[in-house]
This record gives C-alpha cells, sequence and structure tokens, in this order.
C-alpha cells in the first residue's frame, strides 16, 4: 500500500467529458489512463471519492480554459488541485498528435515530475469583478467598430471633418448637420448613428455598475491607493486588480514585471548575450492598461484638480509613493526620449517601472494576503 499511497490526477476537461489519467507515486509508478467521464458536479465527486478510498493522497491537475474555475473549487475542498497554465506546458518538437488521452497522460506525468506551473485561482467574488470588467471591454471594442463604421462610409462619400478630434461634441454636431443625397445612404448612415449612440450607452452603464461594485469587493482599498499614481483612475485601477488579482502574492516587483510580460526576452549562449523584445507573457490586459496609462508621464509632474481629490484619498505612505513615481517616471521619459528611443519603447519602459510603484502602494495598503494556488 505504501508504494501507493499517493497518486497525481491529470485532467483533460472539455465542453461536455473529461479524459482521466493517473500517475502513481514515485519515479517508476505506473501511468494509466482511467477513461473518460461526464462534466458534472455527480460523476467528478464521484470519481474523487473513488480514488481517496484507494490512495491516501490525491494531487489534481488540470488546464485553465474556457471551462473556467468551477472543477477547482469542487476539489479543492477536500484534496490538492493545481489549475495549469496551458502556455507552459513542456511539449516535444516532434510530437504531432494530440488527443484527449494523451493529453490527460501528459499531464499526470508532467504533475508528477513537478514539471507544471499553477496560475492563480479567483474566488467566485473577484471573477465577477473580471466578468464585469471584461464586458466593459468588449463593450468599448464594439464602440470603436460602430465609430469606424461611420467614419469609413463618410469617407468613400469625400466627407472629411477639419476639427482637431473626432468623436467630440462638434463633431457630433458635424455628423448629425451632414446631408446625403442617396435616401439609402441617410438610412445606412443614420443606423449607423444610432448604433454608435446605443454602444456609446453600454459603456456608460457598465462603467456605472464598475463604480458601484467596487465598494463591496475586496480590493477596493487598493483600487483607491491606485487612483492617486498618475494615469490611474478608478476603471484602470480595477481592470488591472481584476486581471491580476491580490498583488500580495508577488514577492518583489521583479515578479510583477516578468508575470506581465515586460521583461526583456533573451537568447544567450557562451560569450554571446542577446536581450530582445518584451516577453509579452502573461495577462495582456493588464500589460495594455499599464502602457496606455504610462502615456501620461510624457507631460511634467503636477497634480491637477480633479486628481487632488484622489491623492488626499489615499494614506499618506502612498501619496509619498505616487509622488516620487510621477517625479522619476516623468524624468525618465524625457531622458529616454533625448536619447531619441522611440516613443513605443519609451512608454513600454515606463510601464515596467509603473508597475514597480504599483506594488509598493499594494504592500503600502497592507491588503490581506491571498495565496496562489
Amino acid at each position: 500500500m505504501a508504494d501507493y499511497s499517493e497518486v497525481f490526477v491529470g485532467i483533460d476537461t472539455s465542453k461536455l467529458r473529461n479524459a482521466v489519467a493517473i500517475a502513481e507515486g514515485g519515479r517508476n509508478g505506473e501511468v494509466r489512463y482511467l477513461g473518460e467521464l461526464e462534466n458534472t458536479e455527480a460523476a467528478t465527486s464521484k470519481l474523487v471519492k473513488k480514488l481517496a478510498a484507494q490512495h491516501r493522497r490525491l494531487t489534481i491537475c488540470y488546464e485553465a480554459g474556457p471551462t473556467g474555475y468551477g472543477l477547482h473549487r469542487l476539489i479543492r475542498l477536500g484534496h490538492e488541485c493545481v489549475v495549469v497554465a496551458p502556455s507552459l506546458i513542456p511539449k516535444k518538437p516532434g510530437d504531432r498528435v494530440k488527443t484527449n488521452r494523451r493529453d490527460a497522460l501528459n499531464l499526470a506525468k508532467l504533475l508528477r515530475a513537478g514539471e507544471l506551473t499553477a496560475v492563480w485561482v479567483p474566488d467566485a467574488r473577484h471573477e465577477a469583478m473580471r466578468d464585469l470588467v471584461r464586458a466593459r471591454e468588449a463593450a468599448v471594442d464594439d464602440l470603436k467598430s460602430k465609430r469606424q463604421q461611420v467614419l469609413s462610409l463618410l469617407l468613400r462619400l469625400g466627407r472629411h471633418f477639419t476639427g482637431k478630434r473626432t468623436w467630440t461634441r462638434a463633431h457630433m454636431n458635424w455628423l448629425v448637420s451632414q446631408k446625403l443625397a442617396h435616401r439609402e445612404q441617410r438610412i445606412a448612415f443614420e443606423e449607423m448613428l444610432l448604433a454608435v449612440r446605443q454602444a456609446d450607452e453600454r459603456v456608460i452603464r457598465l462603467e456605472r455598475a464598475i463604480a458601484a461594485a467596487v465598494p463591496d469587493w475586496s480590493l477596493a482599498g487598493v483600487v483607491t491607493a491606485l487612483m492617486a499614481v498618475r494615469g490611474l483612475d478608478l476603471i484602470s485601477a480595477t481592470i488591472f486588480l481584476a486581471e491580476i488579482g491580490d498583488l500580495s502574492r508577488f514577492a518583489s516587483p521583479r515578479q510583477l514585471m516578468a508575470y506581465l510580460g515586460l521583461v526583456p526576452g533573451e537568447e544567450s549562449t557562451g560569450d554571446r548575450v542577446w536581450r530582445g523584445g518584451i516577453t509579452k507573457a502573461g495577462n495582456h490586459r493588464a500589460r495594455r492598461i499599464l502602457v496606455e496609462c504610462s502615456w501620461s508621464y510624457r507631460h511634467p509632474p503636477r497634480v491637477g484638480k480633479k486628481k487632488l481629490a484622489k491623492v488626499e484619498a489615499a494614506p499618506p505612505a502612498v501619496q509619498e509613493i505616487a509622488w516620487k513615481a510621477q517625479a522619476r517616471l516623468t524624468a525618465r521619459y524625457r531622458a529616454l526620449a533625448r536619447r531619441g528611443k522611440r516613443p513605443t519603447l519609451v512608454v513600454t519602459a515606463i510601464a515596467r517601472e509603473l508597475s514597480g510603484f504599483i506594488w509598493a502602494v499594494s504592500r503600502a495598503v497592507g491588503a490581506p494576503a491571498t495565496p496562489a494556488r
């Protein structure tokens, strides 16, 4: 019984059925395929109870994907369950066969070998907040698409707005004043404008919902603190924390930078050292938010009227970090620009350092630690 006291279970999940394989503990432990079972709570609970009766310890894993974290929440109450990062699963270059059976067997073997990388699993409330901010992101993308349709129609008709910026009040007045020659084009144009207004209202509703949900969120204090940092407001701070989670799980700012994919890639061998562009690993939504916020550091350091109330709402330690970040990053932006660096490269470098200051703000607030799973 001692040889079989521990088993590692790999589950290849899908919409309707899950493929299951186990690897017995020990270097030479048997690896076998158990088959497929329905992707239901009852079937999964039955399997886990059966394996728990046969073995003293179970360690279970499955890939992060569209099936979500329900399986993890079901299993982890009584046994260890790991949700694996799919992009970091070791793969043989010559392996061209992929089936549910092979994937489950491979997961079990790699889990036993300790070669899998776990992702952080949010609780149900945090996942709900993440769904809300992603719904807002989808609404913004939809608004951009519908605005582009309007501008493309007018471009084909040779209509050009002479103002500096589009979609301002002056631009909207110009749009509604357009007279099109054909009735069919006028109908199409009015429908497009209506779609733009509806998409804009949808974005506003979702942003109001985010603002209403933040006070009851476990990371509300961190959101308030991050709003003191230049470039971050309620929406951007909430999006960043909803995507990343509790920042206390990162032991150092370098870990956060690497997680966000803001560190340079490297290929070095012998005396040859080559460093290229950033890795772009991790959460692309959080990285995009940081890059967008970093453009504000091209301006001289200052605290405007609108920002002053947000700064004063933060603790004194956070205010000090926020001003230090503003002074350093604005100087850093100018220094890199003087050296002839492209603006996009400069902003990426600023975003990397900004993530370090965000990490410091989180530590200063003292958010409750959430263990990484």
